[in-house]
Formats: structure tokens, sequence, C-alpha cells
């Protein structure tokens, strides 16, 4: 796992940049996104519980029997409890060595499923055991799969993963089939999600002609009978977000610092008293508080001009990505066409020559995203790849500012002829999952920190006046090697390790 504090932050500065992201966390609780989209389904459903439960967000979580289930399954409680976090979904099972089904009853439309894990011993199964195969009608979405070895790889004690399928009919019916081929094999589930999504959020209207295709001709269009996995999902200088404080779909939003290739430069700018304006995309397209914060390339223009702002994602070879890359202007400098103008690559191949968000959007505080489709080869026998997102400023004559911004990624895996599973490899299975609760989860600390929340505000914004004024860059002229920023630009990478000066 990559150590953003031993690369990025020298020990000196971490007090300062902690205080402030306290008080970025504080008040993201107080303010968190409003229940904007309401799904038609919103199923929990609590597998292996016999009652209904209530996680520690408040959701409630349905028993197992309130749902259909057919096949040869049993309900079992784990044997071993979880260190940290929200039991709930985690408590319970159904666990079977031969296969079973549960079916839903659903509105027509695109649906998330997301599939809850807690990759543990129950009864006489031994979770080193657990290798099995899930399908959703024609689709299959996981083969072969080994929670115990994906989850080794997260270091998390659960996870999920999580899915989007465009449903025609009203019946939904997830079947879990044990390897065959695996002695002592089993299938188990923890939890499952249903979640209604906006029809035209991620697939596309009747008249829609797509979007660019890196390195092709012809745009690339989604198309209704494709299923797709999230693999990715972040919000890029800000703090992990939580499915509570999404904006309806209970989606999960990470830090971006796990990704960073080549980002010791960057500078994470924050606006909390922004009110984003969605004239442009819908309001759910993103929590508020990804279009809150960013992660932008600094200061320095001298060198800003000599790197790429760089993030890395491992995938499955043999898949077209749908990628869609979140921005919004909200730092006070940015308010014309041409103020800050970048390139994007992506796989390394230029997708975007003169990216300005400003053009895209309308204006300063409007969210926007670009949807991009790249095609990720598989050379001989590998099954992984890195995916690479790279932003670059564009030539100085055609820029105001020599910078680059980003809000938000979501990384999703498009199906091939209904197949989402890749080649049935268990011991490959290291895609990390978007939903991913790591061992102190957001759902354990939300309900705890608003008791304290209260307490901390006061001196937060005290340590947060204290902090903006050390990080302003004094005068409002230019230096051949650098750009003067507004108070919000919070925290410069490059200042911290003493690497360049504004």
């Amino acid at each position: 796992m990559k150590n953003f504090t031993k690369r990025y932050v020298s020990l000196q500065r971490k007090v300062p940049v902690l205080t402030l992201f306290l008080f970025t966390f504080l008040h993201s609780l107080t303010i968190a996104s409003p229940m904007i989209y309401t799904p038609n389904d919103n199923i929990a459903l609590d597998c292996g519980s016999t009652v209904n439960n209530t996680d520690l967000a408040g959701r409630s979580w349905i028993a197992d029997d309130t749902i259909y289930s057919d096949g040869q399954s049993i309900i079992v409680s784990a044997i071993s409890s979880l260190a940290n976090g929200d039991s709930i979904p985690y408590r319970t099972a159904r666990v079977s060595r031969s296969p079973f089904t549960y079916s839903f009853t659903v509105t027509p439309g695109p649906k998330f499923i997301r599939l809850h894990f807690y990759p543990t011993s129950y009864l006489e199964f031994n979770s080193s055991d657990a290798f099995f195969d899930v399908h959703v009608g024609r689709y299959t979405l996981l083969r072969s799969f080994s929670p115990i070895l994906t989850d080794g790889y997260l270091e998390s004690e659960v996870f999920s993963k999580e899915f989007c399928i465009n449903v025609d009919e009203q019946n939904l019916t997830i079947l879990f089939t044990p390897n065959p081929n695996m002695p002592n094999s089993y299938a188990f589930v923890n939890g499952i999600e249903i979640v209604s999504v906006p029809r035209n959020l991620y697939y596309p209207t009747d008249d829609d002609t797509g979007f660019d295709f890196v390195n092709q001709v012809n745009p690339y269009r989604i198309l209704k009978n494709q299923s797709l996995e999230t693999v990715y999902r972040l919000n890029v200088g800000g703090s992990s977000i939580s499915p509570a404080q999404d904006a309806g779909m209970h989606r999960s939003w990470t830090d971006d610092v796990e990704y960073l290739i080549n980002g010791e430069h960057s500078a994470l700018p924050v606006n909390l008293s922004i009110n984003p304006s969605f004239s442009v995309i819908p309001n759910y397209s993103a929590p508020i508080p990804v279009y809150r914060t960013a992660r932008t390339m600094g200061t320095n223009k001298t060198v800003n001009e000599n790197y790429r702002l760089t993030w890395e994602f491992r995938v499955d070879s043999g898949f077209t990505y749908f990628v869609r890359l979140h921005f919004c202007e909200f730092q006070v400098e940015i308010t014309e066409i041409g103020d800050r103008v970048f390139q994007i690559y992506i796989d390394n191949i230029e997708a975007e020559h003169q990216a300005d968000v400003i053009s895209w959007a309308g204006g300063n505080g409007v969210p926007t995203y670009r949807d991009y489709a790249v095609m990720i080869g598989r050379a001989g026998t590998e099954t992984k790849r890195n995916l690479s997102i790279a932003l670059h400023p564009a030539p100085a004559w055609r820029t105001r500012y020599s910078d680059a911004i980003l809000n938000g990624v979501e990384i999703f895996k498009l199906s091939n002829d209904g197949n989402l599973a890749g080649r049935p490899n268990p011991y490959e299975n290291h895609i990390i999952p978007p939903a991913t609760r790591p061992k102190n989860n957001g759902r354990t600390i939300f309900p705890i920190l608003i008791g304290v929340a209260s307490g901390f505000v006061a001196l937060s914004v005290l340590c947060f006046l204290i902090v903006r004024t050390k990080f302003r860059v004094g005068g409002s002229g230019k230096s051949e090697g650098s750009s003067s920023w507004h108070q919000f630009c919070y925290k410069d990478c490059s200042s911290m390790g003493g690497s360049s000066k504004a």
C-alpha cells in the first residue's frame, strides 16, 4: 500500500494540515449532502438475519426471510465478530455448498447491486474454501470469486462489490453458485443492496451519440444491455464520503491518496462556503462535498510545466472502461474561459487537448463532468494492468494559470457480452471495490463524531483561519515561476516538502 504521509508530508507540517482536514471533515458532517434523489427501489437485505436491523448511520436492513430465497442454503452467524466498524450486515450470512438464489420484486430501470462480504469462518465452513460465481440473469458478475483473497489484499475486515444493471422486468434474481472444481467450495453473502439509479446518470438517453473513446475514431456508447462494475469512486482532494452522505444512492467515495503516484507538488484547494449551481449536470451526479474540494498541480508555474499530476488504478485486462471525471472551478481567480486550461491523459494517451472547466460548465461554482472510454488490452497471459489518469498544463500562451484541477473520479468496467468477471483466476481477484469499508469505517465514526463535533468546531475554525493565513500567497503580482492564488488553496504539498517555493 502506498504511504502518502511518508512520501508527501514532512513531519513538522503534519499538524496544521491535519487540523484543517479535521475542520473540513467536521464541517462536512454538519452539512452532509441532502437526500437529493429518492430511489424507487431502496432495498437493504441483512442476509441470514431473522430480524430487521438498523446500522449506525440509521439505515434499515430487512430480515433475510423478507426476500424469497431458493436452494439448499442455511443462515449462520459469524464465528468471530468484527474488531472495528458497523456490524450490520456482517453478523450473519446465508451460506451453501449448493447453488441458491435471491429474487427481488423491483421496478424496471437501472439498479445498483451491492454484495457485502465478511470473509470469516461460519460453523463448519472454512473461509478459505469460499469460491463461487454470481450471476444476475445473463450477466456474470463474479467467477471463481474468493472473498478471503480479496479481503487480504484490501487489508479490511469487510468489503462490498458494486454493479449496475439495467433491469427490464419486475423481477431481479441473483444466483450464487459454488465452484464445482474446488473441493469443499461454498458460496455466501452477508448483505445485498438493490438501489434504483436515475435512468440517464450512467446509461445514455435514446438520442445520445456517445462520448470520447480514447485513441479511437468513433465515440463509445454504452448499450442498455451492458452491465457495469464500479471499480473506483474517488473524492479527489477531499476525505472519504460515506453512503449516508451520498446524494440518495448510498454510493461510497474514497479519498485519492492511495492512487497518487506523482503528486508531491500538488495542492488541495477547498471552498466550504460554495453552494454549487447544478445547471449543467443533475444535482445527484455526486454529493456536494465532491465539488467543494479538489486537487490541483500546485502554485509553481515552472514546476507544473515539467510534470504530470498522475493517478494509477489496477484493473482487469481485456475490458473497456468507462471513466467519468468530475470538475468544478471554485477558486475565485478562475472565472473566465482560458484562465485554467490543461491536458488530460488516460492510459498515457491524450484524451483532452484543451480542458477548460469554465468553458464546459459556463462559470465558476458550476459542477460538470466529462466521460471517456478506454480499452485496456491484454498482452499474453496478463490479467491485470495499471490504468492511469494524468493532468498537465496547456502551453503557457494558451492558459492564464499553468495548472490543472480534478474534483472526482468514477471508473467502471464494462461487460463483454454479459461478462464482467474476466479470467477465472481467483488469485488475481485484486480489484479494490468502490464501497470498500476500512477497518474504522465512516458509518462507525459518523454518529460518534456528531456528538462531539460542536465542541471542536470553534477550535477548528480558529485553526482554519490561522492556517489559511499561513498558506496565503501575498500580493497580487506574478513572477515567472509562480501564480498568485487565493486563500482557498490551503495545502501545497511542495511547500511542505520544501522542494519549491511560491
